[in-house]
Order: C-alpha cells, then sequence, then structure tokens
C-alpha cells in the first residue's frame, strides 16, 4: 500500500502513519507485513525487552555474558512482539473494524488475508524458536511455558474487566526469562521483578485503553479503562507506586548498591509525570504517555547497571 493510499484509509485517529520510515524505505509488498508486525510502533517492543534487560542485568552475569544475552532478547522480544500482534490481529479482525483507531489495521483493512497472517506467524514463531534454544534448559522451558499467556491474551478482553492484569503476566515474563537464562536457576529477585512489571503493565495500559473506551463500550469490550472510569488516575497512580516500591525491593534482594536507588528515584519521577496533568478523554494525550513509558524502563535499567558498580 502507497503512503497516499495509506492516507486516504486512516481514520481521524489513528495509531499508523502515512508517510513513515515503512512508506519510505520499505517495498509496497512488504509494507503490510511490518505494520502487522508492530515494526513502525516500537513502543511494545520497549515495554515487552526492558523486564528482560533488568533482570539480566540484575543477575549480574560477565559483562560479555551480559551484552550477548541483552542483544538475544531484545531480538526475541521483536520476533514474539510481532507474533503477539500478529496473533491478536487474527483473532480481533472482526472488532479491529469497529473500532477507530483500528480500522486500518492490515487484516481488518483487507492488506493480509487471514492465510498469510498465519504463515507470517509461523515464520516469526520458528525465527523465535531459534533465539530461545540459544538460552538455558530452564529459559527454554519458561520460554515454552511463556505461549500459553501470548496466545490466550487477545481472548481476555472478552471475558474479563481485567485484560490489562493478564497483559502484565503476559508482557513481563521476561523477568523470570532473563535471570534464568544468565543463571540457569530461579530466585527471588526475578520473581518479584516480575510483580513489579505487572503493576507497572497495568498503569500503562489503563492510560492505554482509555484510546479506544468508547468503540470498546460500543462493541462490547471490556478494560480496566470502561470498569474505572473516572477512578482512572486514582488506580494508575496506585500501581505506579506498587510498581517503584516494588522494584527497589527486587534490587535490594539482588544486592545491588545504593546507586540503584538514584535510577528508581529517576523513573519514580518520570511515572509521577504521567499521571499529573493527564488527560483521559484525551486519546493523543494517552498515547504520548503510554509512550513515554520508555523513558522509566531506560531509567530504572540504568539504575540496576549502575548498582552493579563496586563504592569503596
Amino acid at each position: 500500500m502507497a503512503a497516499s493510499d495509506t492516507a486516504r484509509l486512516a481514520p481521524s485517529f489513528t495509531d499508523i502513519r502515512a508517510g513513515d520510515w515503512i512508506d519510505r524505505r520499505v517495498p509496497a509488498a512488504a509494507r503490510p507485513y511490518l505494520r502487522l508486525a508492530r515494526l513502525d510502533r516500537p513502543i511494545g517492543t520497549w515495554l515487552l525487552v526492558f523486564p528482560c534487560w533488568w533482570s539480566i542485568a540484575m543477575a549480574a552475569p560477565p559483562w560479555p555474558d551480559m551484552v550477548w544475552l541483552m542483544v538475544l532478547f531484545g531480538v526475541g522480544a521483536i520476533l514474539m512482539r510481532g507474533a503477539g500482534c500478529t496473533i491478536n490481529d487474527i483473532l480481533d479482525r472482526d472488532l479491529d473494524r469497529q473500532v477507530e483507531r483500528t480500522t486500518v489495521r492490515p487484516i481488518p483493512s483487507g492488506q493480509v488475508s487471514l492465510r498469510q497472517a498465519v504463515m507470517f506467524l509461523i515464520a516469526q514463531m520458528a525465527l523465535a524458536f531459534g533465539i530461545l534454544i540459544q538460552l538455558t534448559p530452564l529459559a527454554i522451558v519458561l520460554g515454552v511455558a511463556s505461549l500459553a499467556l501470548v496466545f490466550t491474551y487477545p481472548l481476555m478482553k472478552r471475558i474479563t474487566w481485567w485484560p490489562q492484569a493478564y497483559l502484565g503476566l503476559t508482557f513481563n515474563w521476561g523477568a523470570v526469562m532473563g535471570w534464568a537464562a544468565a543463571t540457569g536457576s530461579l530466585a527471588w529477585p526475578p520473581l518479584v521483578l516480575y510483580l513489579a512489571g505487572v503493576a507497572w503493565t497495568l498503569g500503562y495500559d489503563t492510560i492505554y485503553a482509555h484510546q479506544d473506551k468508547e468503540d470498546d463500550a460500543r462493541i462490547g469490550v471490556k478494560s480496566t479503562a470502561r470498569r474505572l472510569g473516572a477512578w482512572s488516575c486514582r488506580f494508575v497512580a496506585l500501581v505506579y507506586g506498587v510498581t517503584v516500591a516494588v522494584i527497589a525491593v527486587a534490587g535490594t534482594l539482588a544486592g545491588l548498591t545504593p546507586l540503584f536507588y538514584l535510577g528508581v528515584i529517576a523513573g519514580a519521577a518520570q511515572l509521577v509525570w504521567q499521571v499529573r496533568g493527564w488527560a483521559p478523554d484525551d486519546q493523543a494525550d494517552c498515547l504520548l504517555r503510554f509512550r513515554s513509558n520508555r523513558w522509566f524502563g531506560w531509567l530504572i535499567l540504568g539504575g540496576v547497571v549502575a548498582g552493579l558498580v563496586p563504592l569503596g
């Protein structure tokens, strides 16, 4: 699809932007697949990979091993986020046709057929498996187990008001896998970090869900944004507070030095910015604050790495 076609089809509010790097640099035949994998919207990949990177860094393997594991998990996050989005779009193709923000996605707009989407999913999963088998046996088992979450998450919005909690369980599984890949075992720090990630996801995905609340109400899709309504700001503030506190506990259990807490404090300030002045009824503002979570991820990662530096 050419840039002009994307612009012609785009509704008044969509997270697909005409004239971006995909339109400018990618052959037309490949563009719908890159959009199906959300390569044009990398924030989901950042949110998926940061719990992995935090956990790997907390485990403190030798620096060459740490860098290599971060590269593997980075590539794996791109592939699994793309696979997860493909699964989501396959299962939600009829719903996406009814939501303003998603009508121009590749499947509901007819750019990619159901069969083509399934084949693309298989290709992404095969590549991701190639990454997985380079990890420790425990990490491989955990990676395979995560598929149960990945394949069922898109159904949650149909049966529970808390699909954001289920997304948290799914998106932060890498906190457990990262530690297992670095150490070959499990311990309290990654388990606590996993809980912190779930709370973080509850916050940022509630912000995200406010973009679609009117369409969701019309078609019967459930979300924390709809359930909480005017209480959403208070709820996001609460779970963000839990996020910061529990990350601090995880770092303490991992034996990080006090420099770690500088990153935690900076991350807390970023979350405060998200909540203060947030306009839940403004779709653009919701998207802006949701996307800003990549800065929180970097601040916490910086704190973890700093906390590995010996003092004195």
